[in-house]
């Protein structure tokens, strides 16, 4: 258990660590070059640890001892085989975006995960998979992990993907097309949801010398026979663990930098700074850094699709502003690492405030908060989210919170950075 202490940071400045979405990405393309690639920054935490793991097993070589760059000698997109069940966790980035990798491979991958995990579906991208000849299926039957993946000789071809639950199965079609002999022709025939993430996988693809072509979100054109190229890449901070300390100084009316953050970052969370300024917060853009200063809020009705991980910290927000808050368009919630629509609001309820699962997403009417031990559901999301509720509510304790280790393991340490003396500039 942790309790929060209320504070208002005046001018604090913090960093927070590489992105876990591009982390997971370069790893993977760094795995399947020809060569030698230099991951600069990546995020260390368990679900990035999870993946580098799951692609040692398939043939790479992987140096993570040095905090700032590990080195990747990648398997030239033929994985090897692997006769052990590969376990990811509650990791789905991991489980998603390596079902496409294990079909490249050798033989059998049965990829495995937590109770949860079990729980989550995959059926779409296994339907997509076999769409091009790749024996694909969950063990259990219900469309949810543990997954058998069958690797073999690919042609390619062209399949077409529901991303409607899930952008993370675009993603692992996109990552698995350059390799195959005749490349691959996607059509999206529902969502995408977090469509941001699927820009974040076309920019890795492009910064490893990948050719792609697209229509929007519609379709995608992936020639084949092309080589990831080895090299140096560079990880940028990750945008929604910057959106907590924005949250933080939103709630309290205090002023917070996350230094490192470009406002030409192409990660859709950069843009929940925006949604800040709509609930009345001042927002400051350099090149390098963005500065949100809180002041008093207001309700706002946002479309939280593109930014679906930020959705348990806007809620926390919308606790501390003048009217009724309505989180909507993200159903996909439900089947993350808990249920985070009904996750959120029932522990908003226990703080005495009016939340809703609407089944499309939250209704926050702020005001009435009070303390509660807040109940994580081992879901980082809730842990890191609610302790910001706790700079301005006493009585604010936090269980289970080290479950921020799956994205974050260093977000108590940066967290406490908001109460040492200020910073002025």
């Amino acid at each position: 258990m942790r309790e929060i202490l209320p504070h208002t940071p005046k001018n604090a400045r913090v960093t927070v660590p590489g992105s876990k979405s591009l982390t997971h990405r370069f790893l993977i393309g760094a795995a399947l070059a020809d060569g030698r690639c230099t991951l600069v920054r990546p995020l260390d935490s368990e679900d990035t640890r999870l993946t580098a793991a799951a692609l040692q097993r398939m043939g790479a070589s992987i140096d993570a001892s040095h905090e700032e760059e590990w080195t990747v000698h990648g398997t030239g997109a033929a994985p090897g085989p692997c006769g052990e069940p590969i376990h990811l966790g509650n990791s789905g980035t991991s489980m998603r975006l390596l079902m496409g990798t294990a079909a490249l491979g050798e033989g059998t991958y049965i990829l495995t995960g937590s109770e949860r995990m079990q729980q989550r579906p995959v059926h779409h991208l296994l339907e997509a998979l076999e769409r091009i000849g790749v024996p694909a299926r969950s063990i259990s039957g219900n469309g949810c992990p543990p997954v058998e993946i069958q690797g073999g000789r690919l042609r390619g071809g062209s399949t077409r993907i529901d991303c409607s639950v899930s952008s993370q199965y675009l993603s692992s079609l996109l990552l698995l097309a350059p390799s195959l002999a005749e490349g691959l022709e996607i059509d999206v025939v529902g969502g995408p949801v977090s469509r941001p993430y699927v820009d974040l996988t076309v920019s890795v693809l492009e910064a490893f010398g990948i050719r792609l072509s697209r229509d929007g979100y519609r379709s995608f054109s992936v020639p084949g026979r092309q080589r990831y190229r080895p090299g140096r890449y560079a990880v940028e901070p990750d945008c929604s663990q910057a959106g907590y300390f924005w949250a933080a100084a939103a709630v309290t009316g205090g002023a917070v930098t996350v230094a490192g953050i470009s406002p030409d970052s192409r990660q859709g969370d950069l843009r929940f700074a925006k949604v800040l300024a709509s609930m009345g917060c001042r927002v400051e853009y350099e090149a390098d850094a963005v500065t949100v200063a809180g002041g008093p809020l207001r309700a706002v009705r946002v479309d939280m699709a593109d930014m679906p991980d930020l959705v348990p910290t806007l809620a926390v927000v919308a606790a501390f502003a003048q009217g009724t808050t309505r989180i909507e368009n993200v159903p996909h919630l439900k089947a993350k690492e808990s249920d985070r629509l009904a996750a959120v609001a029932r522990e908003l309820q226990r703080m005495g405030v009016d939340a809703q699962d609407t089944g499309d997403g939250l209704s926050v009417t702020g005001g009435g908060l009070h303390g509660a031990d807040i109940r994580t559901y081992e879901d980082h999301r809730i842990a890191m989210s609610f302790a910001v509720a706790g700079l301005r509510i006493p009585e604010v304790r936090i269980l289970g919170e080290g479950c921020v280790a799956k994205s974050f393991p260093g977000f108590w340490e940066v967290f406490d950075m908001l109460y040492r003396p200020e910073r002025y500039e």
